[in-house]
């Protein structure tokens, strides 16, 4: 949860997925729907699917105990090379070097490496791994993240403080924020779409599940049409899932994935009761739509739409959604 999430922001949502899901075993038993639903709001869906399938594996493979080498734990769903070391040093106190962004900004400074980030990332791990001791490997590499967390900061970094400001090349040369370098990143082309609106007169909301894998894999959406650099809204009520009388809703929902923006047009809609849903479709009562697995995208799309997500008063509120980008 606490990848390129805040802990203000995960604090909540921790509490209670621990809640519901005490055990390994309670996360691996449970459906990833429910996985998905308490993960709603978070973003970066991608890590709760693995989360759910890395739990499958460890109870199927390994009896419910974690492996302790970097080679098992990395051969698990969701856990790459950062994840695995991290896993192995700080729980099993082996001798491996989990390298974060913390991590690669102290070693850029200590040794003033000049190559530009992305591409420099496998060596700024290779002088990570040179400085990792053989003893107490878990907290070294605590530490070290913990320096970069709260000392070699990004901005006015507090050299005075560093225990290693007497061997940091970039600090002698009076130039720590020069690192580490970092490649221009592009910006993604801006997408558009149309989101719909369905409601039933007797109180129900029509949704599908996305697909699987890919961008917000598993999560309930509205329909949609496809997101595209040329979308043209003249074009939405030809795409629109049911017959009704679509109405746009003044305005448009923006939101900002990874490695595109995206601007949605909303058509609001309203079909009779006991209307069927389109194949591959359902409707859910308005009631549950608090409880269901909608990403911030499609938080925004409701709201926009003028959907009560919380009807019902004697029901619990979720966490406050973070604001972050989603993956």
């Amino acid at each position: 949860m606490l990848q390129q999430t805040t802990v203000r922001a995960v604090a909540p949502y921790y509490a209670r997925f621990l809640e519901l899901f005490p055990t390994v075993e309670a996360l691996a038993a449970a459906a990833l729907s429910d996985v998905l639903k308490l993960w709603a709001g978070l973003g970066y869906y991608a890590r709760a699917r693995n989360l759910h399938a890395c739990a499958k594996a460890v109870v199927e493979q390994y009896g419910g105990r974690f492996p302790s080498t970097v080679t098992e734990l990395g051969q698990l769903p969701g856990i790459g090379p950062y994840t695995a070391a991290a896993i192995a040093a700080i729980a099993f106190d082996a001798r491996a070097t989990p390298v974060d962004g913390n991590v690669e900004r102290v070693v850029a400074r200590l040794f003033a490496y000049e190559p530009e980030l992305p591409a420099a990332k496998a060596a700024l791990r290779r002088l990570a791994e040179g400085l990792t001791p053989n003893a107490r490997a878990g907290d070294f590499a605590q530490a070290l993240m913990d320096l970069g967390a709260t000392i070699c900061t990004p901005k006015r970094p507090a050299c005075a403080l560093c225990p290693w400001n007497d061997v940091c090349v970039a600090h002698a040369a009076d130039d720590p924020e020069r690192f580490p370098r970092k490649a221009a990143k592009a910006e993604g082309q801006l997408r558009r779409g149309a989101a719909f609106v369905a409601m039933r007169a007797d109180g129900f909301l029509l949704v599908r599940s996305r697909p699987p894998h890919g961008l917000l894999g598993g999560m309930t959406e509205v329909p949609t049409t496809a997101w595209t650099n040329d979308f043209d809204p003249q074009d939405a009520p030809a795409e629109a899932p049911l017959a009704a009388s679509w109405r746009r809703v003044p305005g448009a929902v923006r939101h900002v994935f990874t490695h595109f923006p995206l601007e949605l047009a909303v058509y609001k809609g309203r079909v009779p009761a006991l209307t069927d849903p389109p194949p591959a479709m359902r409707f859910i009562p308005l009631s549950d739509v608090g409880g269901e697995a909608f990403p911030n995208l499609m938080r925004k799309v409701l709201a926009h739409a003028g959907v009560d997500q919380h009807p019902n008063p004697t029901r619990r509120r979720a966490p406050r959604p973070a604001t972050h980008r989603s993956k």
